[in-house]
């Protein structure tokens, strides 16, 4: 997300104005993901708005609409599939992988239901495109956690399709404390896999959650800051996420966790320089890690 209003007077210049966060946002981080289009698509002008706001280096990463993913479970599909892309055919220079948020009940006995669905994105984003779109599937169900047979078929079928895996770690998110409503919310929808730091393709993406407290994720992303890396070094490109149960200071950890990666990786292009609130620098106690 990158319209929160709890950031205006506090990480956003108080004079930010409802509808114009983008292009504030935007000069904190270069990607972010777009849950609004899991409940609804947005409208032309919408549209039009966030092409007008973003710059042209940074990239929208939509979910596909929960009716394709949880009420369909990919299957007849290509309507509201369709209707999806043309919805976002204006950023479609913009677009980084496009998100499928499978849900937990999707297991290792749809595997070939998602072969089939994703060979039938290449109707949609093949063809006369310059560049084809890419995709990121997210899965929930705990078969595709074990090492065993579900994840390798899986593995096989992203890589097969050249579809990234979407990883999540809620880690921080289960061993902190559950004292505030966000924390308790989180603690009770957030899924509770183990971390699977496997990079199918050239544009692996990975969502952190941490705890509200800045000062406690570091030591949990610390391993994803030598993995993110080490794709980089490899010539990959991430797609890196960092959430906190209010996600009060979501973009000053990302630009924290940047700032980490680029102690490894030579030559990281840095990120914009943020329009800031005047008091940002009270977000935090002063013993609090940010570089930002």
């Amino acid at each position: 997300m990158w319209a929160d209003r709890r950031w205006v007077g506090t990480l956003f210049p108080a004079a930010t104005r409802p509808g114009d966060e983008l292009a504030v946002y935007s000069t904190w981080c270069n990607a972010v993901e777009g849950n609004t289009t899991f409940y609804a698509l947005p409208s032309p002008a919408a549209v039009d708005r966030w092409r007008t706001q973003a710059p042209p280096w940074f990239r929208f990463c939509f979910k596909l609409p929960r009716t394709v993913t949880h009420d369909r479970r990919l299957r007849n599909t290509e309507a509201p599939v369709g209707a999806f892309l043309a919805a976002l055919e204006p950023l479609a220079d913009r677009l980084g992988p496009l998100w499928i948020q499978l849900p937990p009940s999707f297991g290792a006995r749809d595997l070939g239901v998602l072969d089939s669905f994703l060979a039938s994105l290449q109707r949609h984003t093949g063809g006369e495109r310059e560049e084809p779109l890419s995709w990121g599937v997210e899965v929930r169900n705990r078969a595709f956690e074990a090492e065993g047979s579900a994840e390798r078929e899986l593995n096989d079928l992203l890589h097969e399709h050249r579809v990234e895996r979407v990883l999540i770690d809620t880690r921080a998110v289960f061993a902190g404390p559950r004292v505030t409503d966000a924390e308790i919310e989180a603690f009770e929808r957030k899924p509770r896999l183990r971390v699977r730091p496997v990079a199918i393709g050239p544009r692996p993406v990975v969502r952190f959650i941490g705890q509200t407290d800045p000062r406690a994720n570091p030591m949990y992303w610390a391993p994803w800051v030598t993995k993110v890396a080490q794709w980089l070094n490899e010539g990959r490109s991430p797609y890196v996420f960092i959430h906190t149960p209010d996600n009060v200071a979501a973009p000053l950890h990302a630009r924290e966790f940047h700032a980490a990666v680029a102690e490894h990786v030579v030559g990281l292009a840095p990120l914009p320089e943020p329009l800031r609130a005047p008091a940002q620098e009270l977000l935090f106690d002063s013993d609090a890690r940010s570089e930002c």
